[in-house]
């Protein structure tokens, strides 16, 4: 099996055109990055409004039950009553991005909310001391230091997002699921295992860049990174202290 795999990677026709792995990688991606971007859109405003102002909670709560809906019955359910609307790949590209948008979600409503609710209130207390406004008090202080949780639910959203993607292609969408959907329907095991291998692949090397990008934009001082180093700077500015002073043994007269 493992022969055959490599086979099927290092065919150069499985490397060019429509049903090249690079065109169904660019594929998944495209509807990966969709349907998280449409997500965003309106789970960021809603969060962030829901974790200011203390109201709407309900809400974060029904996302968060609707995680509990079978995602395969739901993309048949959406695609009969959705698909028959539009004309084209626009039949099998609405129903599905709305139920992936539907996947990203709950972790996304879910980790802004709970980044802004779980602000240091007296951080609150002292930027309204200040003088800044509701507006200014959420963008400038709970945004920030929502960010870790934030970011860990935009993580969540796309390494679910590009998993489900591929059974999309059950109702004709394409992608990386097209390698599995037509392996197994074909009884070609090699390309359905490479198509698997490359779904997650992707999804490694995604939550690998995410990774690295919430570690440049969330400041040290919330990730934990300089308290670390805090820590051992002062431990080693004691060390230092202790050395420069000489220590008198000798017993008072």
């Amino acid at each position: 099996m493992i022969a055959s795999l490599l086979d099927w990677f290092l065919d150069p026709a499985n490397w060019s055109g429509e049903d090249g792995i690079p065109a169904r990688l660019f594929e998944h991606l495209w509807y990966s990055a969709l349907a998280v971007g449409l997500g965003l859109v309106v789970a960021l405003p809603l969060g962030l409004w829901v974790g200011h102002s203390g109201r709407g909670r309900w809400v974060v709560s029904v996302a968060n039950s609707a995680r509990a809906v079978p995602t395969l019955g739901l993309l048949f359910a959406v695609a009969l009553w959705v698909g028959p609307a539009f004309r084209g790949d626009l039949a099998y590209l609405v129903p599905s991005t709305l139920v992936l948008v539907l996947l990203a979600l709950p972790p996304l409503l879910a980790g802004t909310y709970a980044g802004v609710e779980a602000v240091d209130p007296a951080a609150r207390d002292a930027a309204q001391g200040v003088g800044m406004t509701g507006w200014q008090v959420l963008r400038q202080v709970e945004l920030p230091c929502a960010l870790p949780l934030l970011l860990s639910g935009v993580r969540t959203a796309v390494l679910q997002v590009v998993a489900t993607t591929t059974i999309a292609a059950l109702i004709g969408l394409g992608g990386l699921g097209r390698y599995l959907i037509d392996g197994i329907a074909l009884g070609d095991y090699p390309r359905a295992a490479g198509g698997a291998l490359l779904v997650a692949l992707l999804a490694v090397v995604l939550e690998g860049m995410l990774a690295l990008l919430q570690r440049k934009v969330v400041s040290p001082g919330l990730s934990g990174r300089a308290v670390g180093r805090s820590r051992n700077d002062d431990d080693a500015g004691t060390g230092k202290e202790t050395a420069q002073e000489p220590v008198d043994l000798r017993a008072p007269a």
